[in-house]
């Protein structure tokens, strides 16, 4: 009887234990090695920007979409968090904040504008989150808690200008830089000014623009690089961002500034920027980026294929023409190599996913191996320099022979040869 009495005290015991442990909202360890890891998607799909992000939105669902369908990642199917901060650059910092800190997702993909990524920065140093960037910049940073797929200045920008001046670019002697009135054309264009120095073209020889986000009127400014033109062999460096980029080429269009004349090279304009523009009256001017569509290997014809079959089954807008780009690529490139790090971490711990993402390497829809640097967080990319077709795709005329290694910290701004290739 007694110890009836004492099997049932313990059953008792056991049972409110376990009443009071699921009361209290925590779950069992098991169970929360199979519950979704939850990763954050930060683009613009309102306002300005949202011509050039909401793609990119798009391809990063239909990449984890195809992870889940092979198992997910360490087994766990990922699940994605998509807030839209609008183009409006302090409400980037307060969606990263709800990413991280509500939602506590292990990743986020997001930001286009250096402005907005600048403005997450410190949300993710404070919280310790963990950004995949993939897109262009300027370079002059080299955070921890960021990964960059998209190009240095030395994989883009550099290139495009030694092309332009080069017998086979051309063999422009004057310059204009026109941009959009932000962190990333202004310093793009204070490198490229002092490498266009370092090469003897005088100050004299150098237009600086600058209009703001959202700019549509851009016939002054088209009338007054016909009149520079006038002075000697002349080349736009274009750092205009969103959708100011339609009624810029719309307004070349209109006043005949051809390539053979004048020709623009763009750094934010790619197949998808060109979608609502009448490319005939701008065929040979000219984009340069680390991957066009257009390009002829397997890895890129299986990547076109994926997306045009989940745009249709999505019933995408896009579906009826589904384009691919080069921020497109970094996404998609960045996402995997994430997978990559966790899976070898073992955990999606950001100290040790960072740890495990250097070294990581993808073979790129460009016909590339991308490789992310061990040290300082930048992928080596190749460069493709393209002419615009009557169509809107991109003919490549110049490529590197491989890819090359981002320099975060640009050789023409004084004092960045004493910077570490590493995070602190």
């Amino acid at each position: 009887m007694q110890n009836n009495r004492r099997i049932f005290i313990k059953t008792l015991v056991a049972i409110t234990a376990s009443i009071a442990f699921l009361a209290s909202g925590i779950q069992p360890a098991v169970a929360a090695d199979k519950e979704p890891i939850k990763v954050g998607i930060l683009h613009s799909l309102s306002g300005t920007m949202a011509i050039s992000e909401t793609v990119l939105k798009d391809v990063a669902l239909m990449a984890i979409e195809e992870i889940n369908k092979s198992g997910g990642v360490l087994g766990r199917q990922l699940e994605p968090v998509v807030v839209d901060p609008a183009s409006n650059w302090p409400l980037f910092a307060e969606k990263s904040r709800q990413l991280l800190g509500q939602d506590k997702v292990a990743v986020v993909f997001g930001c286009w504008t250096s402005v907005s990524r600048k403005s997450v920065l410190p949300v993710f140093k404070e919280l310790n989150g963990l950004l995949f960037y993939p897109v262009q910049y300027e370079g002059e940073e080299l955070e921890k808690n960021v990964f960059y797929t998209g190009a240095a200045p030395n994989q883009q920008a550099i290139p495009a200008v030694e092309y332009l001046m080069s017998k086979e670019g051309g063999g422009a002697k004057r310059f204009v830089l026109l941009g959009t009135d932000y962190v990333y054309p202004r310093t793009t264009n204070k490198i490229l000014r002092a490498f266009l120095l370092s090469k003897g073209v005088a100050d004299k020889d150098i237009d600086e623009k600058y209009t703001p986000f959202g700019h549509s009127d851009y016939q002054t400014i088209v009338a007054d690089i016909k009149k520079f033109a006038a002075g000697g062999k002349t080349a736009v460096i274009s750092t205009i961002n969103g959708d100011s980029n339609v009624p810029f080429y719309k307004e070349l269009g209109n006043q005949g500034l051809k390539a053979k004349d004048v020709p623009v090279v763009a750094f934010s304009v790619g197949e998808e920027e060109l979608r609502g523009v009448d490319t005939k009256p701008l065929v040979g001017h000219l984009a340069a980026w680390n991957y066009f569509m257009s390009l002829n290997n397997p890895t890129n014809t299986e990547f076109k294929k994926k997306w045009a079959a989940y745009t249709k089954a999505k019933n995408l807008s896009s579906a009826s023409r589904p384009l691919t780009n080069d921020p497109m690529e970094a996404t998609y490139i960045g996402i995997n190599m994430w997978k990559q790090a966790v899976e070898k971490a073992g955990t999606t711990d950001v100290d040790k996913v960072i740890a495990a993402t250097g070294g990581q390497k993808f073979k790129a829809p460009s016909g590339f191996v991308a490789e992310m640097d061990v040290n300082n967080h930048h992928l080596h990319k190749p460069v493709f320099i393209g002419e615009v077709k009557a169509d809107g795709q991109f003919s490549v005329v110049w490529k590197t022979k491989g890819p090359i290694k981002a320099q975060p910290w640009s050789p023409f701004i004084a004092g960045n040869d004493k910077k570490a290739d590493k995070p602190d």
